[in-house]
């Protein structure tokens, strides 16, 4: 899906723009274009593309879908390469995913380039048809407002694994499982590859706040820092998050073995309290006493009566031993 719209002073938003007539709107300066392709394939965006007068190499990047956050200076616009991140399911089992989104900027300009929808530029496309905030200030605070949106949908994802957190770490006291290893290794796979887009866009963001572009006004490079900060936050939350994770992890591992060790230490406790009467019966089943040895007394009720108040007097003793040594 191709979306295009242009904001005129004075003059109400225009969309679905017929691509013969970008050309002439990019010569308005006074207007703004924005144009916006959602999973469309090569042989439909680089002709119109080409007809901005992009590099080659710039388009050929925009088009593979397979770089590192990254910004590339080309005098009259600049291409930018973001990273933005999504949850694959709002219900359990949730995992995330990571697509890639190119944004050339002009002075009069916006093209965005997707593969997969992004809801953030959704709403901004929608915020800027209503607020003519939006578009008054220039193509950079446009940027601005598509980059923030972004920016803020990690927000959600921030507060599901911080809830997700809470939840394993009740259950690792009360019923840890493998299902609860295997949420911690999702939490800490999402995690990373969070940290892994946070750290490469935080620099992008840095540096259109502070280097000089002949597309970026000095005015608006201030909102840019702003978003740099906001970065700054989201990694340092990512990386309390994962410590948090960490904790969880070594905790469940803790609970695991300790309770691992009181299985252990009962089955032990049982294997020693009848290991004197196995003995005692093993010794008293052996038949060569009588009539061998004429040792009619083994078998005579008294002594049955002794070695019975033995077998079950033992274990008893013994146990309360182990108590007294604090063994249970």
């Amino acid at each position: 899906m191709i979306r295009t719209v242009f904001f005129s002073p004075g003059k109400p938003a225009r969309t679905d723009i017929p691509h013969a007539e970008l050309h002439r709107l990019l010569r308005d300066r006074r207007g703004l274009l924005w144009v916006d392709f959602t999973s469309e394939p090569p042989e439909t965006s680089q002709p119109i593309l080409e007809s901005f007068n992009f590099h080659h190499l710039a388009i050929a990047d925009a088009l593979e879908q397979t770089h590192a956050p990254k910004i590339d200076d080309w005098g009259d616009y600049l291409y930018i390469v973001l990273n933005y991140m999504h949850l694959v399911k709002a219900t359990e089992p949730w995992d995330t995913e990571i697509d890639e989104l190119d944004i050339f900027l002009g002075r009069n300009y916006v093209v965005t380039h997707h593969d997969n929808p992004v809801s953030s530029i959704d709403e901004t496309w929608n915020a800027s048809q209503r607020d003519p905030r939006y578009s008054q200030d220039g193509a950079d605070h446009l940027l601005y407002k598509i980059i923030d949106a972004i920016v803020m949908d990690y927000m959600p994802i921030i507060e599901k694994i911080d809830d997700e957190i809470d939840m394993i770490e009740d259950q690792v006291f009360d019923r840890p499982s493998s299902e609860t290893l295997a949420r911690l290794f999702t939490l800490k796979r999402v995690l990373l590859a969070m940290r892994r887009i946070l750290l490469p866009q935080r620099e992008v963001l840095n540096k259109m706040a502070r280097d000089d572009y002949e597309v970026i006004d000095r005015k608006d490079r201030i909102f840019f820092r702003d978003i740099y900060d906001h970065l700054v936050r989201l990694h340092d939350v990512n990386e309390s998050l994962r410590d948090l994770v960490g904790g969880a992890m070594d905790t469940y591992l803790s609970v695991v073995n300790n309770r691992l060790n009181d299985v252990m230490k009962t089955l032990t406790l049982i294997t020693t309290l009848f290991m004197p009467i196995s003995f005692i019966t093993g010794f008293f089943g052996m038949n060569f006493f009588e009539p061998v040895a004429g040792l009619v007394g083994w078998t005579s009720r008294q002594t049955f009566t002794v070695i019975l108040g033995i077998m079950l007097g033992l274990p008893l003793v013994m146990y309360f031993w182990m108590r007294r040594r604090t063994w249970v």
